[in-house]
């Protein structure tokens, strides 16, 4: 059974409710407990969500020697933040960075991510259907 990790980073806590013609109509507790129930026999998921980089940068930190993955949502910090990249390259378990919407057909600044070059691969513009994909990845 595969240990995996879910990190959502900035204002994913709002999902269902925040831009749904972006990010859909579903709270993200609610499309957990579905992946929860869909791969119950093969992983054992845990999910983790912070406002906040350095407590994310913790996180990474905390668990990136004694799981089997992360699947990470940085949200905007994908395009800000060195420090997120930094760590990442910090653990030995691998990462794999999605994202809920094409982040190719928004605005430009979303067209660079500083933590695609350290990831084990990006999953984008699939919904919350991502998360699903990243967790079939690592299994």
């Amino acid at each position: 059974m595969k240990r995996i990790l879910i990190i959502n980073g900035p204002n994913l806590n709002l999902l269902g409710k925040r831009e749904p013609s972006v990010y859909g109509n579903q709270s993200f507790d609610d499309f957990f407990d579905e992946l929860q129930e869909r791969f119950r026999e093969t992983a054992e998921l845990s999910y983790y969500q912070s406002n906040i980089e350095g407590e994310i940068i913790d996180k990474i930190q905390e668990v990136g020697f004694s799981i089997d993955g992360i699947i990470l949502n940085a949200g905007a910090y994908t395009h800000t933040s060195i420090a997120i990249a930094d760590a990442i390259k910090s653990v030995s378990v691998q990462v794999v960075e999605v994202h809920i919407s094409n982040v190719f057909t928004r605005e430009p600044f979303r067209h660079q991510s500083f933590l695609s070059p350290v990831v084990k691969g990006c999953i984008v513009g699939f919904g919350l259907d991502s998360y699903r994909l990243a967790i079939e990845a690592f299994l």
